[in-house]
């Protein structure tokens, strides 16, 4: 008796994508494909055989929306995409543009034309891949919160210049992985690098006539891929699984190094643009089910980015969080950054609501536990402002942070120079003691706020002290484009200038602001090359300039070195300060220390918070438990300030049992541009000299 050939397996609306079915017809290589479609009657899906011929199947299947079928044999690597059954094709395939697989694991660009008057064509198509990879024994670091200092970067904007990473590495995955750079990041003293998007990205359309690209990223295509022109160009032609190999392989590196990678994800909206434009993926798919629109059909976009995705339907819900996921599991993500996160929560009426199903399934997913969350919490759109109102297990950039600091070191500075006044040290003060007056509402600690003073958006650390005005004529928008409001302070000449007197107040100023950073409560966030004095010429919105101006420079001149030692200095007394502290420090709020003296070493009164000629304040740093304290001054004055350390007495008073500090070492002054030995000892309640314009730290 013949056996029966086997019944073909059904096929499933789960998992989404392009999956291979295992053990069902030998070694032929069929696959589940699935696709969420709910505009579309009936889905083919076309491929590329080994031979270079292309064949399709229809897609039989049909369960809410989702369009499945078992397709095969398709080979790993095959090209593939999604058409209308029935439906008139845009040109050949293989060339014209058909619609992209939103899960697919790879995507390749296809340019067709080059070489002809006409200008050449690019059409996008997804890769089938399923890929292995040995981690060995690389485990995610898991550092805590309160000891993460971040260190946002651009994959290859970091290492493209730096002369220690070979040639042939430099500005790709493997160059961020190198041993040069990964001994950098941990001798600099951060914990984690935060990339700028290594989705698959294209350029917007504006761009190409301006002979420009799309260098930060934020324009996803491909949310499950990878960026192919991040890697070598080794793993470039080795194909697809190449190039996963080599981002894994930096991911490894870095956590072999006690590094955490954060990734800035896009979800708010996608690379299609404006409504008018023709369809890539999504909008050929289901345009009124995947974008907003309102009543009228129009879309409804908060990103400023031409389309918002819409965060209303479950189906997008599930999609980001399969995206994460994906991330977390397959490549060993510690965290993502996500940007206009406000647009992520918007409910059916578009309203914000830290109750949103995206935000309650991010934060409760067991896939994504001890994942690194963070908000950029705000976009454009009606009530887009929401630093703060993120819920529990999430943290968010804290632009009120960012404002204050750049208020107190640079517009006061700008305006008691010229003869005015500037604000009193109150903002500030709830700056370095953790924004609670932000957070606490929310139910969070001050480890929920991430501190930065720069981003990859705006001017750079020097630039801030250098130019008053944005000079971003070289992005070929008659410089409409970037903020107005900076924030920033020029100390008296706009850009270059070889007055020493004004470079040395530059860099005394990046000082102040470096270490009002560092010492701050809360989760810190550096941009890449602040640390060296890097400058982008007074551009404050370097989107579109893949090139030397927004690419980190690597130089050995003094006051790089200098901006250097210092930043290091910082994050050491940081590292030691938090070794001192119980492991609830600061989030347990009753347990912490935080007392404030003005120049005197009494406690500050109410008058003295809220005038602002009060320049000069004092703040130690403890907590119950603690094996070290530290004491802050801070002289926002043009003149130095005579001060008295707090005395045994005045301690007392305010409560602290136990051991009071006794001898006070100077180990930071902003206004010093050697690092302090450290060997310097004053008695509590003795007078000392802090310079106009700095910031002093002093260990007890």
């Amino acid at each position: 008796m013949v056996n029966p050939a086997p019944l073909p397996r059904a096929s499933r609306e789960f998992p989404l994508g392009l999956h291979s079915i295992k053990g069902a017809w030998g070694q032929d290589a069929h696959a589940n494909a699935a696709v969420w479609a709910p505009a579309v009657a009936s889905m083919d899906v076309h491929w590329r055989r080994a031979d270079g011929t292309w064949t399709s199947e229809t897609l039989v299947g049909l369960d809410g929306g989702v369009h499945h079928g078992v397709v095969g044999p398709v080979a790993p690597g095959a090209l593939y995409a999604f058409w209308p059954t029935g439906q008139d094709l845009p040109g050949t395939i293989g060339e014209a543009q058909l619609l992209l697989d939103p899960y697919a694991r790879a995507v390749e660009a296809i340019e067709t034309g080059s070489g002809t008057d006409e200008p050449a064509i690019l059409s996008y198509y997804s890769v089938f891949l399923e890929h292995a990879f040995d981690w060995g024994a690389s485990e995610r670091p898991r550092t805590p919160w309160r000891e993460t200092v971040i260190y946002e970067a651009h994959v290859k904007g970091l290492t493209k210049l730096h002369p220690g990473v070979p040639e042939e590495l430099r500005g790709t995955y493997a160059g961020l992985g190198h041993p040069t750079m990964v001994s950098y990041l941990r001798d600099l003293g951060v914990t984690a690098v935060e990339l700028l998007p290594i989705h698959f990205h294209i350029d917007e359309p504006h761009l190409e006539p301006l002979g420009l690209s799309n260098y930060w990223g934020y324009n996803t295509l491909g949310f499950f891929s990878a960026h192919t022109e991040y890697a070598t160009a080794a793993a470039r032609a080795a194909g697809p699984g190449a190039v996963l190999d080599e981002f894994k392989g930096m991911v490894r590196a870095l956590h072999e190094a006690g590094l955490e990678v954060i990734l800035d994800v896009v979800y708010n909206h996608t690379a299609e643009g404006e409504q008018h434009r023709p369809a890539l993926c999504w909008r050929g798919l289901g345009d009124l089910d995947y974008y907003r629109h309102d009543d009228a059909g129009r879309y409804v976009e908060t990103t400023g980015c031409g389309n918002s995705l819409d965060f209303s339907q479950p189906r997008i819900v599930e999609f980001a969080l399969d995206s994460l996921r994906y991330w977390v599991e397959e490549c060993q993500i510690d965290g993502f950054r996500f940007d206009l996160a406000v647009t992520l929560a918007r409910d059916e009426r578009n309203a914000f609501t830290p109750r949103h199903p995206f935000l309650v399934a991010a934060g409760a997913s067991k896939a994504l536990r001890g994942t690194k969350l963070i908000a950029e919490p705000w976009d454009i759109g009606a009530g887009g402002w929401q630093t703060g109102q993120f819920p529990v297990g999430w943290a968010d950039w804290n632009d009120g942070f960012r404002d204050t600091v750049r208020d107190f070191w640079l517009r006061d500075l700008a305006s008691i120079a010229g003869g005015g006044t500037g604000s009193s040290p109150a903002r500030l003060a709830g700056c370095l003691a953790g924004s609670a007056e932000t957070f606490a509402a929310s139910g969070r600690s001050p480890l929920a706020s991430v501190n930065l003073v720069t981003a990859h958006d705006g001017f750079t650390l020097a630039d801030l002290t250098a130019y008053e005005r944005k000079h971003n004529e070289a992005n070929g928008e008659g410089n409409r484009d970037g903020h107005n409001d900076n924030r920033s302070y020029n100390h008296g000449a706009e850009g270059r200038t070889e007055d020493e007197g004004i470079l040395a107040a530059r860099e005394q100023s990046a000082r102040n602001l470096m270490a009002s950073l560092l010492i701050s409560l809360g989760v810190p966030m550096l941009t890449a090359g602040d640390e060296l004095g890097r400058t982008q010429n007074g551009n404050n919105n370097a989107y579109c300039q893949d090139n030397e101006l927004a690419w980190v420079h690597w130089p050995d001149d003094a006051s790089s070195r200098r901006m250097l030692d210092a930043t290091r200095t910082l994050l050491s007394i940081r590292r030691d300060f938090l070794a001192g502290q119980p492991s609830t420090f600061p989030s347990r709020g009753d347990q912490s220390t935080l007392l404030w003296f003005s120049a005197a070493g009494l406690p500050m009164t109410a008058h003295e918070w809220e005038d602002p000629r009060t320049r000069t304040v004092q703040l130690l740093l403890g907590s119950t438990g603690g094996t070290l304290n530290g004491l802050v001054v801070v002289n926002g004055a043009l003149q130095d300030a005579r001060i008295h350390l707090p005395s045994a007495w005045i301690l007392q008073g305010q409560g602290i049992e136990g051991e009071q500090p006794r001898w006070f070492s100077p180990t930071f002054d902003s206004a010093a541009r050697a690092p302090l030995s450290g060997e310097a000892r004053l008695r509590s309640g003795e007078a000392d000299t802090v310079a106009a314009d700095s910031v002093r730290i002093y260990r007890c």
